[in-house]
């Protein structure tokens, strides 16, 4: 099995080390659904929500939450993002909305987090 790399060897908590790596083109995907009513969906579909644009508030906060990751999640690099985005789509089969979120970098370690806080964020 192989070791945790956030894990020290007396099990404490630390940053890994990407110096030495090289720096390659990284993409991540995040997946997720938010379950509604169907009068609910129908409501944000029509633009009627008593909040606003609730899928344009939703797509920037997951947006924002990407650029935001380090701060959030605890041992998370900061990185220089080349590209996030947010994509909403009604299923009227669920019904509510699924959101698909992309994070890119250029650099030395993995996007996984930021796409994942963009997808949940936005949910």
């Amino acid at each position: 099995m192989a070791a945790l790399t956030h894990l020290g060897r007396d099990g404490e908590a630390r940053m890994v080390d990407v110096g030495e790596k090289d720096e390659t083109l990284r993409t991540a995907i995040a997946e997720g659904a938010v379950a509604m009513k169907l009068e609910t969906l129908a409501l944000i579909l029509q633009g009627d929500a008593k909040k606003g644009d609730v899928i344009a508030t939703a797509r920037i906060a997951g947006i924002m939450a990407a650029k935001r990751t380090h701060d959030l999640i605890p041992l998370c690099h900061p990185l220089l993002l080349t590209k996030v985005s947010v994509d909403i789509a009604p299923d009227e089969a669920l019904p509510g909305l699924r959101v698909t979120a992309l994070a890119r970098v250029t650099g030395k370690t993995g996007v996984e987090m930021e796409a994942l806080t963009a997808a949940t964020i936005a949910c």
